[in-house]
């Protein structure tokens, strides 16, 4: 590396450190205006640490920018780190490079990571990276987390599997008869989202509910009976 570039580099690592979030979002800016493979190391350690939403997703930009060759393989390493930000980061970093021979580091142990925000980029990463004939085993790794975490949460796993289609449809039609309710509602909120991809999640939820208490509803009377 040439004295130019070393002090590149330093004014980087300074700026990207430096207190103001409005300092650190220019200096990440100015690495995806002007990348090198330099760069790539600071800008994902970066990313594991990085407290403001709009620096880490221009950090990611600048990684997708830098070149291919350097930054898939540091940032796929990033993937067994104990930080879940750093994971997290990395996955989505990996979704917007679309580089899909990284596809097997998208692991079932990260699809279904107990960090939600993990998981969650796990799950967007995958339908981005999934090969075509391995979409029918994504699709049942996505479902065995139906009825996790909050409405948010369950909204982007939603998202994942319509982005899936056809494979996710027989797979959600068994889950709508799973023992757990919020499995059941999940499912059933998801199928309606297939049929309708540019509907509303809360709207869908309200329809599944609605569907779910019909179909529930000859049972609990039968039951009633007895």
């Amino acid at each position: 590396m040439d004295h130019t570039m070393q002090e590149q580099q330093a004014r980087l690592i300074a700026a990207l450190s430096a207190p103001q979030s409005s300092t650190r979002l220019q200096a990440a800016l100015a690495a995806g205006t002007e990348p090198h493979e330099s760069f790539v190391d600071e800008l994902v350690r970066r990313c594991a640490v990085e407290p403001d939403f709009f620096v880490r997703d221009m950090l990611t930009w600048a990684l997708t920018r830098c070149p291919r060759n350097v930054t898939v393989a540091r940032v796929v390493g990033e993937l067994t780190s104990p930080t879940p930000q750093a994971r997290s980061q990395a996955l989505h970093t990996l979704s917007k490079i679309g580089d899909r021979t990284v596809w097997t580091t998208i692991t079932p142990e990260l699809l279904h990571d107990a960090d939600d925000e993990v998981a969650r980029s796990a799950w967007r990463a995958a339908v981005v990276l999934v090969p075509d004939d391995e979409i029918g085993r994504l699709a049942g790794e996505l479902v065995a987390e139906l009825g996790r975490g909050d409405r948010d949460l369950q909204r982007s796993l939603s998202r994942a599997l319509v982005s899936l289609g056809a494979s996710a449809v027989p797979l959600l039609g068994t889950a709508r008869s799973h023992r757990d309710e919020k499995v059941r509602e999940h499912a059933a909120a998801t199928e309606h989202l297939i049929e309708d991809p540019d509907g509303d999640f809360a709207d869908a939820v309200d329809h599944a509910r609605r569907v779910l208490s019909l179909t529930n509803a000859p049972t609990a009377a039968a039951d009633a009976d007895r």
